[in-house]
């Protein structure tokens, strides 16, 4: 199975292409402008170095947050259209998950965490299931603090490790928590790969779906959600 991976949940997002759970492309940047400005660019270099084209895919698999508002909905939007026009099943991802997948730590729990901007930040935890990975409780927006406040009665007194590609954003907020002492284990930004793997194992357990059902998982209300309640 031949799959494109699409992630535009943050700056630095990317595009891979895979077969199976093998990576043979992987293209990302991290800079100011937004990825989802980047992503046509990218995806024409990505297709023109491995000489495919996008009718030749079998699966698109993306991001589907938490993460930037404008970047999920370009990414969703994009990966709709290919998956419509072209007739192919559709993967939806949560960007959590891309992220405490790549732990190489043993822990057999995993507390997810991505940079959320304004002084917050994405969070939720995983427990290792075999092969997979399986959400306790639920995927939250808060301040550090408070994420790290409401961790010891997910976790209780079980190995965990902090995963996240943002370090900084917790190393404050973890000192000095009911949870100072865990490890925390930086992994890539680019997570492209990450999802292509899991969107492919979803697709084989049966449980892809169509262009129609793909929808975004925000988290977070959007700013003029915020102002209009306001």
């Amino acid at each position: 199975m031949l799959s494109l991976a699409v992630d535009t949940s943050t700056q630095s997002g990317s595009l891979a292409v895979l077969r199976e759970e093998r990576l043979l492309g992987l293209i990302g940047t991290s800079t100011e402008e937004t990825y989802s400005s980047r992503l046509f660019r990218h995806l024409r270099f990505l297709l023109a170095e491995l000489r495919l084209g996008l009718g030749q895919f079998d699966l698109f698999s993306v991001a589907a947050g938490p993460g930037s508002f404008t970047g999920l909905r370009v990414g969703l939007a994009a990966v709709k259209g290919w998956a419509e026009a072209y007739g192919k099943p559709v993967a939806a991802v949560s960007v959590l998950e891309a992220v405490a997948t790549q732990a190489t730590t043993p822990a057999p729990l995993l507390i997810s965490v991505v940079d959320a901007r304004r002084g917050q930040l994405f969070g939720a935890v995983y427990e290792r299931r075999g092969n997979s990975l399986g959400l306790r409780g639920e995927e939250v927006v808060l301040t550090p603090e408070e994420f790290f406040a409401t961790l010891p009665g997910l976790v209780g007194k079980e190995p965990a490790a902090v995963v996240t590609p943002t370090p900084a954003v917790v190393a404050d907020a973890l000192e000095g928590s009911q949870i100072q002492g865990v490890p925390v284990e930086c992994v890539s930004p680019l997570l492209a790969g990450a999802i292509g793997r899991l969107g492919y194992r979803r697709a084989a357990r049966g449980e892809s779906g169509d262009a129609l059902g793909l929808d975004a998982n925000y988290v977070r209300r959007p700013d003029a959600e915020v102002k209009w309640k306001g």
